[in-house]
């Protein structure tokens, strides 16, 4: 099978389904984790429970995954809906390919825990796996979708609050201005079988109310300065494609420095779907690569 063959399987399903971010959080969060609980999870990996800071965690270990350092991964969800367990199989992932163990931690959602209850949960697990021996420069933050942009929001909270900060960080298609202010939040509506300008709206307004342009919901208007290396990757056909370019424009006007992919026709968050799609394996590994160099200092 073909990578377009691929991607068009993957799209006509998507497009099958009905899947809706901004339907009341408890319908949301219903459809979604029914959505990610059907993706195959490798039977390589080990899951434990436990917590960082008091934040609920998910320890993933497995073949040559190193406890001497972690991959502390962000889950996605419109900071609305989404858990560690329904993406444990991605997670796991990138720890195997970036050679450490993975925790995935449940930050509190929205909107019963608005901002910036996300970023404080995320630091607080950060400053305990580094609490715990983790040595700084053997982490690497990585988060998808919002996700991505708490990842972001997370450095820049560690660094204001003069916190070690992390080897680098991956980001997947990050959504980094919850105004919804780039262009491609209509250009790429059409491509995109995923995501909605009016459900994004929804899950923004429930995290940051009307403070959508806040720099601690919407990183692409902090200081972007004196953070890690970053990795970013988004596909051609997705509605947060400008957010990615954004970030990756003014992280790089910041002095910080960053490496921006595009992957032709790949949709959001594509990497979750690695079961089927070798352009999910390959960006797995390709980040792999970056995280392990990054941590070897």
């Amino acid at each position: 099978m073909t990578r377009d063959e691929e991607i068009g399987i993957l799209v006509a399903q998507m497009r099958e389904g009905d899947l809706d971010l901004g339907a009341p959080p408890a319908e949301a969060r219903a459809g979604f984790d029914a959505l990610v609980e059907a993706i195959p999870v490798e039977d390589s990996f080990t899951f434990s429970k436990g917590d960082l800071g008091g934040i609920p965690d998910l320890k993933v270990t497995g073949p040559g995954m190193r406890d001497s350092g972690a991959v502390l991964y962000l889950h996605g969800g419109g900071y609305v809906v989404g858990n560690a367990h329904g993406y444990r199989g991605l997670a796991a992932r990138l720890g195997r390919a970036a050679g450490v163990v993975a925790h995935a931690i449940d930050y509190r959602l929205a909107p019963e825990n608005p901002m910036p209850a996300a970023v404080d949960d995320a630091v607080a697990a950060y400053k305990a796996l580094v609490a715990s021996g983790v040595d700084p420069s053997k982490i690497v933050i990585a988060g998808d979708s919002a996700g991505g942009g708490l990842t972001l929001a997370t450095l820049v909270a560690l660094r204001d609050a003069g916190v070690p900060l992390p080897a680098a960080a991956f980001l997947i298609s990050p959504w980094a201005d919850l105004a919804g202010e780039g262009a491609s939040m209509k250009s790429k509506a059409e491509e995109d079988p995923s995501l909605t300008e009016t459900a994004l709206h929804t899950c923004a307004g429930h995290y940051a109310g009307a403070d959508t342009r806040n720099p601690v919901a919407s990183p692409i208007h902090a200081d972007l300065s004196g953070l890690p290396p970053l990795l970013i990757q988004v596909g051609s056909a997705e509605i947060l494609y400008d957010d990615a370019i954004r970030v990756a424009r003014a992280a790089g006007a910041a002095g910080t420095r960053v490496t921006l992919e595009v992957w032709p026709k790949m949709i959001h968050v594509w990497h979750v779907f690695a079961f089927l799609l070798s352009d999910g394996r390959d960006a797995i590994d390709g980040a792999g690569a970056f995280m392990r160099k990054a941590m070897e200092g």
